[in-house]
């Protein structure tokens, strides 16, 4: 077990990601958190595509996510998505997301993510993509 880092990511809300009340359409939080989760793997300089691509042929993929939606957002908010990486073991990534307006908490996900070869068995991180991962 290894203990990774925490970041944030910044959102603004757009009209296309509300739904006819004004309010910001539910799966569009979990797009939140992916994207959260998909720019600190690039800040890390991991190339996700180069990894599924490339000989070994490996990829992340959501096996759960429990989600609570707790305020709404509307157009034009100003969100920050905080991901905090919790536990990275063999294949397994454990992380809690919150996307958050200013300190008011609208909506938090646990979620575990998981690397899997070209046929979608699990396969264990690499030592240098752990190494990215948990280096502040």
């Amino acid at each position: 077990m290894i203990q990774a880092v925490k970041t944030t990511y910044p959102i603004r809300v757009q009209y296309e990601d509300t739904d006819f009340s004004g309010f910001v359409y539910h799966a569009n939080y979990i797009k939140f958190c992916e994207r959260a989760r998909s720019d600190f793997t690039r800040q890390k300089g991991i190339d996700q595509n180069a990894y599924f691509t490339g000989p070994d042929k490996i990829a992340f993929v959501v096996r759960r996510m429990d989600c609570n939606f707790l305020r709404p957002a509307r157009f034009g908010d100003d969100l920050i998505v905080e991901t905090e990486f919790l536990e990275i073991k063999g294949a397994r990534f454990e992380a809690f997301q919150q996307v958050k307006r200013g300190q008011d908490v609208l909506f938090t996900a646990a979620v575990t993510a998981a690397l899997v070869d070209g046929q979608g068995r699990p396969k264990r991180c690499p030592p240098e993509m752990l190494k990215a991962f948990t280096t502040p």
